[in-house]
């Protein structure tokens, strides 16, 4: 079935998208996301979400218009009466410029497609430099049953981390170090912000993320046995004299108000990343990075 031609940012398709972006409620509803951009798509395909509808814009990707410039495409792309050429372009765009290899792995097949128009898709466009290709996708739920643990895995926590951005940027340095997981404790944003996702640049889909309580996580930690380290200021050793080579679980809280009790309380080691300035913390997502490529330099030792 040739795509859907959306010309006009009033469609009700368009308004739903962009109400996805925004309301964490309508997500949870829906039980869809928005990602954005041909390599996050392509990454979460090959994690084996399921797309449930592709936005695409020739004319802003420049591919895929059947020969015709971006700008001839743009006004082709407005004319109503074109449909059934934009419906041509459409295959062209998803096979040349939309997904990747998604055409050749038959992953976008049952998905609904939509060609957009320029100006709609600056409407819907949620960073500024864009590729012109916008998906809604399946959530899906991961439950600490679901994690299949390596031995000696490296597991990154959070504790009621707040800002999306900053949480995405953990997951980017946990996938870069080989984490085994992210565990969200009572987290304060949910795991399908577009902020999140963007910032993590896809390692949100490729880096198996739980959220669930500190007590959740605690009680199955210790079950997996699973060394817990917190990352606090009081009553610490440095962090590069802490084992990191067997089982562990960076555990990080917020930057305003540290980890809880709890934690502090469950913790088999607390370390510290040295201070020397006036600062007293890092920002989260840096303490995590630093952190997590010490128990890669051990781990390679």
């Amino acid at each position: 079935m040739p795509p859907e031609l959306i010309i006009s940012p009033q469609n009700p398709k368009v308004k739903r998208l962009l109400a996805l972006q925004k309301d964490s409620s309508l997500r949870r509803e829906t039980g869809l996301f928005v990602v954005e951009g041909r390599r996050e798509i392509q990454r979460c395909i090959d994690a084996g979400f399921e797309i449930d509808s592709i936005f695409f814009c020739p004319a802003v990707s420049g591919e895929g218009a059947g020969g015709l410039s971006p700008e001839t495409a743009e006004v082709r792309s407005r004319v109503p009466d074109e449909a059934p050429l934009g419906a041509k372009r459409a295959q062209n765009a998803l096979k040349g410029a939309g997904e990747c290899t998604l055409e050749r792995t038959g992953a976008l097949q049952g998905t609904k497609t939509f060609e957009v128009s320029k100006a709609v898709y600056e409407k819907i466009a949620y960073r500024g430099s864009t590729e012109g290709v916008i998906a809604e996708v399946r959530a899906r739920k991961l439950g600490l049953e679901d994690l299949q643990l390596t031995d000696n895995p490296l597991i990154v926590v959070l504790e009621s981390v707040e800002k999306p951005g900053n949480l995405g940027a953990v997951l980017r340095s946990a996938d870069a170090a080989g984490a085994a997981a992210v565990l969200v404790c009572d987290p304060l944003t949910d795991l399908y912000n577009p902020n999140l996702i963007r910032s993590s640049t896809g390692a949100a889909f490729s880096v198996p993320c739980v959220a669930c309580t500190s007590e959740e996580a605690i009680k199955w930690l210790k079950l997996k046995g699973v060394r817990i380290l917190t990352a606090q200021l009081q009553d610490s050793v440095l962090y590069y004299d802490t084992n990191m080579r067997d089982a562990t679980a960076i555990v990080m809280g917020t930057e305003s108000t540290g980890l809880s009790q709890q934690w502090r309380a469950a913790a088999d080691a607390h370390i510290r990343i040295p201070m020397l300035g006036v600062a007293d913390s890092l920002n989260v997502s840096v303490s995590a990075a630093i952190l997590l490529y010490e128990a890669v330099r051990q781990r390679q030792q």
